[in-house]
This record gives C-alpha cells, sequence and structure tokens, in this order.
C-alpha cells in the first residue's frame, strides 16, 4: 500500500525555518515525481514546489522562491522541504504528493498527482 507520512511541521515565528519531510513507504520513489501543495483555511490548495524523479530538475511557486528549497534522497524514500524565512502567509497544512512519471508538470495542478500524504501542520506567528 502507498503511503507517505510527513514530518516536520509545527510553529514557528516569522524569520524562522522548518524543514519538512515526507517518507514514502509501499514504494519506491525513485520514479516519481514529488510535489509539496499547501492549504489554509478557507483557501484552495496551491502548488508549492515540484521536483523530478531524479531530483535534477525544480520548480516552485513564485511567492516561495528564493526562500523554500526542495530535495529529495532516493535512497532513504524520502524528499524534503527546507523552508526558510518563514512568512505568516505561509501558515497552512503542507501536503507531498506523487505521480508516477519523471518530469514535473508545467503547473502546480493537485489533479497531476495520485498519491498524497496526510499532511503536516505550519504555523508562522508573532
Amino acid at each position: 500500500q502507498l503511503q507517505f507520512v510527513e514530518s516536520g511541521g509545527g510553529l514557528v515565528q516569522p524569520g524562522g525555518s522548518l524543514k519538512l519531510s515526507c517518507a514514502a513507504s509501499g514504494f519506491t520513489l525513485d520514479y516519481y515525481y514529488i510535489g509539496w501543495f499547501r492549504q489554509a483555511p478557507g483557501k484552495e490548495r496551491e502548488g508549492v514546489s515540484c521536483i523530478s524523479s531524479s531530483g535534477g530538475s525544480t520548480k516552485y511557486a513564485d511567492s516561495v522562491k528564493g526562500r523554500f528549497t526542495i530535495s529529495r534522497d532516493n535512497a532513504k524514500n524520502t524528499v524534503y522541504l527546507q523552508m526558510n524565512s518563514l512568512k505568516p502567509e505561509d501558515a497552512a497544512v503542507y501536503y507531498c504528493a506523487a505521480d508516477l512519471r519523471s518530469s514535473c508538470p508545467v503547473r502546480f495542478e493537485p489533479y497531476d498527482y495520485d498519491y498524497w500524504g496526510q499532511g503536516t501542520q505550519v504555523t508562522v506567528y508573532s
């Protein structure tokens, strides 16, 4: 059974950092592109970042460019999202998601991802 377990969320002050992890079980991530999405209360789910199956290509939403870094360790079957310079507007539930293809889609659309984790809460407070 394909499963993701996200971790690393928590409370942080503006300007702080968090590193999210997305560990897969029941399958190997080697052939999947992986994305991170987030959803704040009352808002639609939005794409944050994506990494190709090889890790050689990444993309970011404009709102997080220069602050967030996505990476993957296929040996550990885990994908990471390093989040720096966090802002209150980054507060949301963060989800990792995957699909069995090598290259990230052109746009961040949830329907391009077949497998989803349960999410981890990120709260940014003053």
